[in-house]
């Protein structure tokens, strides 16, 4: 990946769970913003709105680095490529930036689905590959399973959850770590302490758990259907968090808060 696009990627505009004209509202906002990481997934079933969108849009396919996921479902010889194939129909280009797994199949056999990923990757369908909701052993085990780098495991990141063991594993394996639910779906706007720190860099609560996350050395993904929070995701690079204040959210990761687990996803493993 480029300086440009592993720039980019620090910063995503997610998609999830956006349809209609409230997709094509926020990701027009977000472009026109500054966003140019877009994270869609088969699993969203949004991605031909996610392709409409972008190509009424005055933004050059080259400035874009474009994620999709693969659905569990089409972990199998005959679905994966041709799935892959139908996303790009579907977003109306020709190759995407990123492809994930989305999970990790059913039962922890990982070593189709990574062959498979690998596939598609040398069948230039996509310039990069990566995996999302995989554990530390999953991580390692990936490495000794393909050949291709994986530039990310996207996983379930923000201050009310300790996931040290995956930042460990990112740094042994050489996966780097990406965010969903980073502010986890709001459960830290009960929690004072955000509002504090951001009062003393002039930060609303939401950037300061997100500047936490990117010093932790994580990309983010974001999403909102409000210009405003759109605007304000994006702006939490002119600043740096103390080691104190980092140290200060770091003892909110006892909280042990996690949003998905096996009672929401069927595929989710049984986290580290």
């Amino acid at each position: 990946m480029s300086i440009y696009f592993e720039k980019t990627f620090q910063r995503s505009f997610g998609t999830y769970p956006l349809k209609g004209e409230e997709l094509s509202q926020a990701l027009t906002s977000a472009i026109e913003i500054g966003y140019r990481s877009i994270d869609t997934a088969q699993m969203y079933e949004n991605e031909a709105e996610v392709g409409q969108t972008l190509a009424s849009l005055p933004i050059d396919r080259e400035e874009l680095c474009i994620t999709t996921k693969v659905h569990p479902d089409n972990f199998s010889q005959d679905a994966f490529i041709p799935s892959v194939k139908e996303s790009l129909k579907k977003l109306q280009i020709d190759h995407v930036d990123i492809l994930l797994l989305h999970w990790p199949p059913i039962g922890g056999e990982i070593g189709l689905s990574l062959t498979l990923l690998e596939k598609a990757h040398e069948m230039g369908l996509t310039k990069n590959i990566g995996v999302s909701n995989y554990t530390a052993q999953m991580m390692h085990d990936a490495t000794s399973i393909i050949d291709t780098p994986l530039i990310t495991n996207q996983v379930e990141f923000h201050p009310l959850l300790n996931q040290d063991i995956l930042l460990e594993a990112a740094i042994e394996t050489g996966i780097p770590l990406s965010s969903y639910c980073s502010v986890a779906r709001g459960e830290v706007f009960n929690y004072p302490l955000f509002t504090e720190i951001g009062a003393r860099y002039g930060k609303s609560a939401a950037q300061i758990v997100l500047r936490w996350i990117l010093q932790k050395g994580v990309s983010i993904n974001t999403m909102s259907t409000k210009p405003a929070n759109i605007k304000a995701n994006f702006e939490v690079m002119d600043f740096t968090l103390s080691n104190i204040d980092m140290a200060k959210i770091e003892g909110l990761t006892k909280t042990d808060f996690r949003i998905v687990g096996k009672d929401l996803v069927p595929w989710a493993p049984n986290w580290d």
